[in-house]
Formats: C-alpha cells, sequence, structure tokens
C-alpha cells in the first residue's frame, strides 16, 4: 500500500448565500430565495454536478473541478441563491447560517471551507451579512482550516471577510463570462493549499471611489485597464501571487463597505502582496476621473428609434436592470416607444405576472386589452399603461440560456407572452429577470436581426448576449428612472463612506 492511499481524502464544505442587494429594493424573503434555489445536501451536489443547473456557475465550476483533480469528500451544507433584491431578511439569514453551523457541527471536522457568496449583500440587521458569515464559519472551524471564497467583482470588500477568509477569488469579466474559470480557481487553490504548496497571505486596499456599474466594464478602461495590469503582474509574479482580484463594488448597496478595493493574495509573504496591491489601487486612483459616464437621453433615444436609415441597435433601460435590485417594471421608456410608433422594435422584458397570465387566457391571435402595472408597484416609477395590444406567442419560460451570463444556465421565468402593440413587441414575464440572453426572444421564435431596436431591461451583462448583432458602437444605455440609475447624485445615500468619490470632488487617499 503507498502511502497516498494512507492519506485520507480532503473533507470539504461547500456553502454560499448568494444576493445582490440594492437598499432601496423590497426585503428578501425566503420565498425570493425559494423561488430561485435554496440547496441542501445531495440535492447541492446533483445541481453542482448537472449539466444544465440553476446553481451560481462558479459552485458548480468548484466541485466538478474537486472531482477531476483528486479524491475528496464533499460536505454539502446549503447553497441559497436570490434574483437581485433588498436588504436579506434578518431572520432568514439567521436561519442560513444556523443551518450552515450546525452542519459543521455535524461534519465533526473539516479540512477545509468553500464559500460561494455574491459579496454586495445587505441584510435588515446587517451592513454585512456576507462578511458575518464568513465569520460564522470561521469561529466554527477554527483558525487552521482554509476557507476560500469566490466572489462577483460587484462585491463589496468588508475588513470582516479579509480577516476570516484565507483567499478570497473574484471575477475578472463584466459581462460575467468567467464563472466557471474563478470556481475552478477556487479548487485549485484548496488543492495547493491543502497539499503545503501555498500559505496565503491576502491583503486588501479600499479606494474612496464608488464607480456606478456602468462604469466597471472590463473590455474597456478604467477598470478593464485596472484587471489587465494586475493580471499582467500576477502573472509575472506567479511564484509569489496566487491571485489579484479587482472589486468594483456594488454602490446601490449603500454601506460603510463601499469602495473599488484591490485584494491581492500572496502565495507565502503579506508584504508581497501588500506591494502589489498599493501599486494597482494607485493606478486605479489616478484613473478616477474616468470612472464617468454620459448617458444618452430617453428624447435623444426615441428619435434613433424612429430614424429606420440606420444599422440596428440595442438600447440599455440602465435605470431599471432587475439585475441590480430594478423592480423590472418601469414604464415610462415603454410608454414613449408605444406613443411614438417607431416600427421593428423588440422590448424585453417587462415583468408583469398578471398580465402575462391574462395573455395566455386571451390565447394566441387573440387582441385584448393588455394592462401593464395593475399591481401595486415598487417604485413610483412603476406606473399603468393600458393599450390593445395582440398576443402572438406564449411560452411556460422554461428555457436554457445560450449567451454569455446566462449560457447553458436554466432559467424558469413563468408563463411569458409575445405581445404586439403596433411596431413595437413587447416580452412580458413572470420572473424578475434580467434580458441579458436572446433566448427571451428566442423562445418565442423571434429572430434578433429582424429588429431595427432592440430595448433590454439589463446593466451590461446585454453586451455579450447580444453581441453577435450589436457590437459596442451599436450599444446605447439610456438614462431612465428606477432603482438602478447610474446617475447617482439623484439618490439620497445613507451609509456610503463620504466623502467618496464622484459623488464628493474633494476627495484624498494617502495611497
Amino acid at each position: 500500500m503507498s502511502q497516498s492511499d494512507l492519506v485520507a481524502p480532503p473533507k470539504i464544505a461547500l456553502l454560499g448565500v448568494i444576493l445582490e442587494s440594492n437598499r432601496l429594493s423590497p426585503v428578501a424573503t425566503r420565498n425570493d430565495f425559494d423561488s430561485l434555489y435554496v440547496l441542501e445536501g445531495d440535492e447541492l451536489l446533483a445541481a453542482a454536478r448537472a449539466p444544465n443547473s440553476v446553481m451560481a456557475p462558479e459552485a458548480s465550476a468548484f466541485v466538478q473541478m474537486m472531482d477531476a483533480t483528486g479524491p475528496w469528500q464533499p460536505v454539502p451544507l446549503l447553497l441559497a441563491g436570490c434574483h437581485p433584491h433588498g436588504p436579506i431578511d434578518a431572520d432568514v439569514m439567521c436561519e442560513f447560517t444556523e443551518t450552515i453551523t450546525s452542519g459543521l457541527v455535524d461534519a465533526e471536522s473539516v479540512d477545509g471551507v468553500y464559500i460561494a457568496n455574491h459579496g454586495a449583500m445587505v441584510a435588515t440587521d446587517s451592513h454585512d451579512p456576507d462578511g458575518d458569515l464568513i465569520a460564522a464559519v470561521r469561529a466554527q472551524v477554527g483558525a487552521d482550516v482554509p476557507i476560500v471564497v469566490t466572489l462577483d467583482l460587484h462585491a463589496n470588500i468588508s475588513d470582516q471577510m479579509a480577516a476570516n477568509a484565507d483567499m478570497i477569488v473574484g471575477y475578472r469579466t463584466n459581462p460575467h463570462v468567467d464563472m466557471i474559470e474563478r470556481g475552478e480557481e477556487a479548487a485549485a487553490a484548496m488543492r495547493m493549499i491543502l497539499a503545503g504548496r501555498a500559505r496565503p497571505k491576502m491583503h486588501v486596499e479600499r479606494l474612496p471611489l464608488t464607480p456606478a456599474s456602468v462604469n466597471l466594464l472590463t473590455a474597456m478602461a478604467p477598470y478593464g485597464a485596472m484587471i489587465d495590469i494586475g493580471q499582467r503582474r500576477q502573472a509575472e509574479e506567479a511564484g509569489r501571487i496566487l491571485n489579484v482580484s479587482i472589486f468594483g463594488g456594488f454602490v446601490f448597496s449603500d454601506t460603510p463597505d463601499n469602495g473599488l478595493a484591490v485584494v491581492v493574495t500572496a502565495r507565502d509573504e503579506l508584504n508581497d502582496a501588500k506591494t502589489l496591491a498599493k501599486v494597482l489601487a494607485t493606478i486605479g486612483w489616478d484613473m478616477r476621473e474616468k470612472f464617468r459616464k454620459t448617458l444618452t437621453s430617453l428624447e435623444d433615444a426615441i428619435v434613433l428609434a424612429e430614424n429606420i436609415d440606420r444599422a440596428p441597435v440595442i438600447f440599455a433601460d440602465s435605470g431599471d436592470n432587475p439585475g441590480g435590485g430594478g423592480s423590472g417594471c418601469t414604464s415610462a421608456f415603454l410608454e414613449r416607444l408605444i406613443a411614438e410608433a417607431p416600427q421593428d422594435v423588440y422590448y424585453g422584458s417587462f415583468f408583469d405576472p398578471p398580465l402575462a397570465n391574462a395573455a395566455h387566457e386571451a390565447g394566441v391571435g387573440a387582441t385584448f386589452e393588455a394592462n401593464f402595472n395593475t399591481r401595486p408597484g415598487t417604485t413610483s416609477d412603476d406606473i399603468p399603461i393600458s393599450i390593445t395590444a395582440e398576443v402572438i406567442a406564449l411560452h411556460n419560460g422554461d428555457v436554457v440560456g445560450r449567451l454569455g451570463l446566462l449560457a447553458g444556465r436554466q432559467l424558469k421565468l413563468g408563463p411569458s407572452a409575445a405581445l404586439r402593440i403596433g411596431g413595437v413587441t413587447v416580452i412580458v414575464i413572470s420572473d424578475r429577470a434580467q434580458t441579458a440572453d436572446p433566448m427571451f426572444f428566442e423562445m418565442f421564435g423571434l429572430d434578433i436581426a429582424d429588429a431595427k431596436t432592440v430595448v433590454v431591461k439589463s446593466r451590461g451583462h446585454f453586451r455579450s448576449g447580444f453581441l453577435p448583432w450589436f457590437t459596442p458602437d451599436r450599444v446605447y444605455e439610456i438614462d431612465t428612472a428606477g432603482l438602478t440609475s447610474p446617475v447617482l447624485e439623484r439618490r439620497q445615500w445613507h451609509h456610503l463612506p463620504r466623502p467618496v468619490y464622484p459623488l464628493d470632488e474633494d476627495v484624498e487617499w494617502a495611497g
């Protein structure tokens, strides 16, 4: 018998609570998580190993990478996910945390912990439930058990997160298309740590800089330049640096921990992490004025939509991105489109279950009075509209994403309908999701190439999903109202660390 046969496979706990919180959105309840996923035990493992799963791709990738790289003993505790919403209800967070910590007690001991969180969650009783969870896990497993965490690049990095994790791995792409690679990286790092190949030391540099999400695209400067430089430096110092993650943050969480954060994990020496983090943070601070963007006005968007003598374009309804906690049913943009009557417009997707059900009751080919926003609105911008519409297609909403962020992911959009109102085809869905994938239209047999103008309720993830039709020069971000408006000066902030750029001009950073 070889020595390796005598070594028990490592026991790795698997857990996470994934929520991006917009402080002004409705509180996320247990029902909101149940409507997406709450997975425990064998159900969690089965979902992670499924070819098309509803769960976060990085979590699936971690499990599958561990499967591929040797024996291990997974300890699947709980992975819960919710669409971007408001603060998580404190009782729900307490329930999830107790399930996780009691599962660790039942496991008696583990050799490592993998946590898949988003990183921009707030709770009704805490600014930092992500950090609270990591700290609770650390308290249970002790100081010597490695904890590796994956986070969205919109995470708000707190001191508590950094103090209780051995390594934090952030997405590198926005739109997010590298979740599988980041999960695989986390698994490889776990193997390295357990084998004694690394003793990770992590350092965080947080800037007084809170850009709106539209300014955090990674295909262009300034944010993309920071990430590119960070990855080049990581490659150049591969013997000393395990990971460089640059988190743009999620300003709409409105927390004291908001601020663009550079997180560097060194293989052995903390000073290596500190030195590189300081260099990268200084580069970002020197480019701070570039973290601003001019949006296209609604008036200019309507004029462009009416012009048929131009290449097809796509408009982002920036103020109402369900992927950032938007209600999904602000109606001013749609009302203007209907009033001005441009031709060959695809509009997706309006979140309105009663309207979707009414369309299903009417049936394909029927003309009926389409009443938008009959429910109480989340915001004052969720204004009712009543207009005659034709039902041109219906769907149950069960589809698999095809491109970009949602590629390969199971989507359950609920009863859905395609309505024709003059020259505008409106997609109505029953699950509050951002239109980041062409399947939102294609499930009705619609061809994106047939549209002169496509309007999506999305912030930036649509860019990868619709790239085959719309190169960056054909993308317009429209200045619309809603809970995700990139015009930060229009919102009342209560918890951001002030002064902070770009809300305050006189901001200093010691470097």
